[in-house]
């Protein structure tokens, strides 16, 4: 009988369902995609501003240098390094934690007395979302120099470590994927496959698969946010200090769960599988259900718990709906490998199963509709984004092959109509089965003694016999290798859709990439004028002392303040209090009132000091020494 392909013109009502599930995906991603507002969503880290900026020339040395990031990062005591332009050390040590305000800022000290020169500033970080982070820029004192200090080219995680980590956290998806979506299919498609050594071959591998590549993750998470040198791997130190971040704790926590799944493994294919009292069945079949379940969303909660949906706006509602996403896509996908299995391995599957498959595969395509309008709008939100950053043009390709996968499951969807047709309403008949073997002409006689040796080759020959009729006869049925080869090509797409999903994972969000490229934007913007370096003697009447303030870039827009207060000796004065004001008198603007964070003794600074336009600015800064002594001076500056 000669398989043709099933048509496309009216089907029963019950046909266009996958036609439906189409449609409301695609919507569901393009609204969100174009969905736009809110604050920003951060994932990975963005530097937004350093102090001194970058390329900048300054006058003097400053004793410190701040960078400012778009979330919170973890970081070191050698996670920024300030070197001189001969490549030796400017910085003083460890980094402080100078966040205030909600803006993540860091800074280091520097030695005093650097001389004139072009300065590197190299820094390194691991983002809120598990994902390291680095970069490096340049200043100047006095003028720019020669320097010997070569900015870093490659990415932070990368290398051989970095290839390492990132092949463990492809496996790790796609063994969460095998096991999650295979136990599923057994306990709501095809009950009597918990029996089928290649559906029980799939799931183990599934579990084996994830749980060695959360090994390997936590073995290499150390070098992967670190020195990048494998050998790492092993240190102790770095292994502990992993298991105190969030990752780390998550990965463990998926160890723990794994072994929870390990003891649901040999349930559902031992006692399950053997079970015949269909009440008892039955009871089992819910508890393995609940269990699984509970089990499969901790799993699913670990990704959730260290990745982008911890991070950003809403980590409260992203958190749970980024655990239904990778459920539903285990549901989907691991289910669509276990149907390939059950059709190529087995004789036995029944269209009720597979029938049962598409209506799972079909809610699942809802989750993820929903599920993702939700992600889309939270990482992307623009088309500016979609269409301008690597992660929406990542996210483009993932909507393209999310149309391909359905399309070609509703054929599949058709040929399991044709089975069910075939078959009749209970759908129970096996999926081309087998006839009964035919008896071997070479089996001795019952009454007849056959040596150990003959009987063990009489038992393979026979063997080999079965598995040639079953082969034969699911190769003779159309419709079952119909079902085959568009369930193959589905799982061929589920694949590369896989691969396009991690690579999203760990690629910087649109909305985030955006951010850094308007605050880069902004901080590289021309301004006339330049730096402004005040000194203005001051005495409250019980304290003497000197005022230097630094503005820069000393123009229009976003400004960074640094106030040193130092006393009669020139060494630095802690003061309780200190404030200033720009007034522009000639346009009735101000005083613009500016509350500056203190540093270290006798150092205040403050950033995003916004001067709205040009002019003669009145610049007043009002110290106080006690409670009683204070006083306000003020020098006229051209800004801008």
């Amino acid at each position: 009988m000669t398989a043709t392909a099933p048509r496309f013109g009216p089907s029963p009502a019950r046909r266009p369902l996958a036609a439906v599930a189409l449609l409301a995906a695609l919507i569901s991603m393009l609204f969100g995609l174009v969905l736009a507002g809110a604050s920003p969503a951060s994932a990975h880290a963005a530097l937004t501003g350093s102090d001194p900026q970058d390329g900048a020339v300054v006058a003097t040395a400053p004793t410190d240098v701040t960078l400012t990031f778009s979330e919170q990062i973890a970081m070191g005591d050698d996670s920024i390094r300030v070197l001189d332009p001969s490549g030796k050390r400017a910085d003083t040590g460890a980094p402080r934690d100078l966040t205030s305000g909600g803006a993540v800022r860091y800074g280091v000290q520097l030695h005093s007395g650097l001389p004139d020169g072009t300065y590197t500033v190299a820094w390194q970080a691991v983002s809120a979302d598990s994902h390291p982070v680095a970069g490096a820029f340049t200043f100047s004192v006095g003028a720019p120099s020669e320097t010997t200090v070569a900015l870093p080219s490659g990415e932070a995680g990368g290398g051989l470590v970095g290839v390492l980590y990132g092949i463990a956290r492809y496996a790790a998806y796609a063994g969460f994927i095998l096991l999650a979506g295979g136990s599923a299919f057994v306990l709501a498609c095809w009950q009597q496959g918990a029996g089928a050594r290649p559906l029980q071959r799939l799931v183990v591998r599934g579990w084996v698969t994830l749980t060695a590549a959360t090994l390997a993750m936590l073995l290499l998470r150390n070098p992967y946010t670190g020195s990048g040198e494998l050998a790492d791997a092993f240190d102790l130190d770095g292994l502990q200090s992993v298991l105190d971040t969030k990752p780390g704790a998550a990965l463990v926590s998926r160890l723990l769960l794994l072994g929870a799944s390990a003891l649901f493994i040999a349930v559902l294919f031992g006692a399950y599988a053997k079970r015949e009292d269909e009440k008892e069945k039955k009871d089992l079949t819910f508890g393995l259900a609940m269990g699984g379940a509970v089990i499969a969303a901790g799993i699913a909660g670990t990704w959730a718990l260290a990745e982008h949906a911890s991070t950003g706006i809403q980590p409260g509602i992203a958190m749970p709906v980024d655990v239904l996403h990778l459920l539903a896509v285990a549901a989907w996908l691991g289910g669509l490998a276990a149907l390939l299995v059950a059709l190529h391995r087995t004789t036995d599957v029944t269209s009720g199963a597979v029938r049962r498959f598409s209506r799972v595969a079909f809610g699942s395509v809802l989750v993820l509709a929903a599920t993702g309008l939700y992600q889309s709008w939270r990482q992307v939100g623009s088309w500016s984004a979609l269409t301008g950053t690597r992660y929406g043009q990542l996210l483009l390709v993932k909507v393209a092959l999310v149309a391909v996968l359905v399309g070609v499951a509703w054929i599949s969807r058709r040929w399991t109509a044709r089975l069910t047709e075939r078959t009749g309403p209970s759908g129970n008949s096996a999926v081309g089965s087998a006839e009964p073997a035919e008896a071997d002409s070479s089996t001795a006689e019952p009454h007849e003694e056959v040596a150990p040796e003959r009987a063990a080759q009489l038992s393979r020959q026979r063997a080999a016999l079965t598995a040639t009729k079953e082969k034969r006869a699911r190769d003779a049925d159309p419709e079952r290798s119909g079902l085959r080869r568009s369930v193959m090509v589905e799982t061929g797409v589920a694949v590369v859709l896989l691969v396009v999903t991690t690579i999203l994972t760990s690629t910087e969000p649109g909305r985030t990439e955006e951010e850094a490229a308007r605050g880069n934007t902004a901080a590289a913007a021309p301004v006339t004028g330049g730096q402004v370096n005040l000194s203005l003697p001051f005495d409250t009447g019980g304290q003497k002392g000197t005022v230097r303030l630094d503005i820069s870039p000393g123009g229009t827009g976003a400004n960074s303040v640094h106030l040193w207060i130092d006393g009669p000796d020139g060494r630095p004065l802690d003061v309780p209090e200190v404030k200033l004001a720009f007034t522009l008198e000639s346009k009735d603007i101000g005083p613009l009132p500016v509350a500056p964070d203190r540093l270290t003794e006798g150092h205040w600074t403050a950033s995003g000091v916004q001067i709205p336009m040009a002019g003669d600015w009145k610049v007043a800064v009002t110290v106080r020494t006690s409670e009683i002594d204070q006083t306000t001076i003020d020098k006229n500056v051209k800004i801008g």
